[in-house]
């Protein structure tokens, strides 16, 4: 019965103190609205064409040929799917990583926070991410198959992206940003 009790006070405590800070406006400047955050880039919209055209010649440079993915296969507005093989499944990994690099010094393109750590390679320019997840095939795996090819997707994506929305015919409509 005592432990009850002591709870019980203790519980009374605790909300009569946050019931004083609200009723005093102390934790009103905690959760005060200071509007939206600023937007990750201010400037024009880029040009998806352009921005597909950086990355498809730089990795091309490494040895990677993409392809890009028909728009009606893509449910995002502002999405763009690079597909590819590289031919030398062993060293997918550093080609990609070349790939990115060359995009980042001769491009203009920027590392983005975390690039490279998870797995994952990421790099951003204007209002586009562009980000690939390293396949990490192991040499061992290909080595009785020299011939083997490692898949390689590359997506980008620019700030705001939401979902197509869809016509009548029930196809999407393309997206305000690709020139196509």
């Amino acid at each position: 019965m005592r432990l009850r009790r002591g709870r019980a006070g203790l519980t009374g405590l605790v909300m009569a103190a946050a019931m004083m800070t609200t009723a005093t406006g102390c934790g009103a400047l905690l959760l005060e609205d200071k509007g939206p955050l600023p937007p990750r880039y201010s400037g024009p919209p880029l040009p998806v064409d352009d921005m597909v055209s950086d990355l498809t010649s730089a990795l091309e440079a490494e040895g990677i040929t993409l392809e890009r993915t028909p728009q009606e296969l893509i449910a995002l507005e502002c999405h763009e799917y690079l597909r590819g093989e590289y031919h030398k499944a062993a060293t997918v990994d550093a080609a990609l990583e070349a790939g990115f690099a060359r995009a980042r010094s001769d491009r203009g393109w920027k590392s983005e926070p975390g690039d490279g750590r998870d797995g994952w390679l990421r790099i951003r320019k204007g209002n586009w991410t562009a980000t690939a997840q390293s396949p990490g095939v192991d040499a061992s795996e290909t080595a009785g198959s020299p011939a083997a090819a490692a898949p390689v997707l590359v997506v980008l994506a620019c700030d705001g992206a939401l979902s197509k929305s869809r016509s009548r015919s029930g196809s999407p409509t393309p997206s305000p940003t690709s020139s196509r």
